[in-house]
């Protein structure tokens, strides 16, 4: 099973890395696309980061899903990279998972799929996303057919965790949660994942 996470110079550390650690925790093969000519991207805290492969040398027919992390100046360069536009459009033809956080989903309204969704994301976002079903201002996570939303940073485990459930189911989701020990911290809360699933 494989993943892609598409970066861009800009990209929010914790909302792409998070993501990649938690889906390779679950066993998933995750490759880090960067649409330079160069595999190392920038992220929003100048850390460099060492991409799996260009767009120019992705074939995509191998995945079962693709992730916009945000971070507001990576997501508008994933937004103005035509080709990636063009990939978002084909895995939700193919009705493939599909997931954005943050701003990220400024990319998905760009690709024109989120016109019958609800949609949530950071709140700051929600008026450029012209052209979506419904956005949902109170929950923190919202899946709507094979495209899951999310609103920051903060929230990026959870995100992780419904893409591992889409794509391995909730034992492997209670596996990751006693190995990260998210158990612990929602027991002490008393929140449930179950509760915003």
């Amino acid at each position: 099973m494989k993943f892609l996470v598409f970066l861009a110079d800009g990209f929010e550390d914790v909302e792409a890395l998070t993501v990649i650690d938690y889906l390779k925790r679950a066993e998933i093969e995750v490759d880090t696309i960067s649409i330079k000519d160069s595999l190392k991207v920038t992220s929003k805290s100048n850390i460099i980061i060492e991409a799996d492969k260009k767009l120019e040398d992705l074939e995509t027919s191998s995945y079962q899903g693709l992730y916009i992390p945000g971070g507001t100046k990576g997501a508008e360069n994933l937004r103005d990279c035509q080709k990636v536009i063009e990939i978002i459009k084909e895995f939700d033809r193919e009705n493939k998972t599909i997931a954005a956080i943050c701003a990220g989903p400024i990319v998905l309204n760009k690709a024109g799929i989120l016109a019958n969704k609800k949609v949530t994301s950071f709140p700051t976002i929600k008026d450029d996303l012209d052209n979506i079903g419904e956005y949902i201002d109170d929950q923190i996570l919202v899946t709507d057919g094979n495209i899951t939303t999310s609103r920051g940073a903060a929230l990026t485990n959870y995100l992780a965790f419904r893409l591992i459930e889409i794509l391995k189911g909730k034992e492997k989701v209670k596996e990751i949660f006693k190995g990260t020990q998210q158990e612990a911290i929602d027991s002490y809360y008393k929140i449930s994942y179950d509760y915003i699933s």
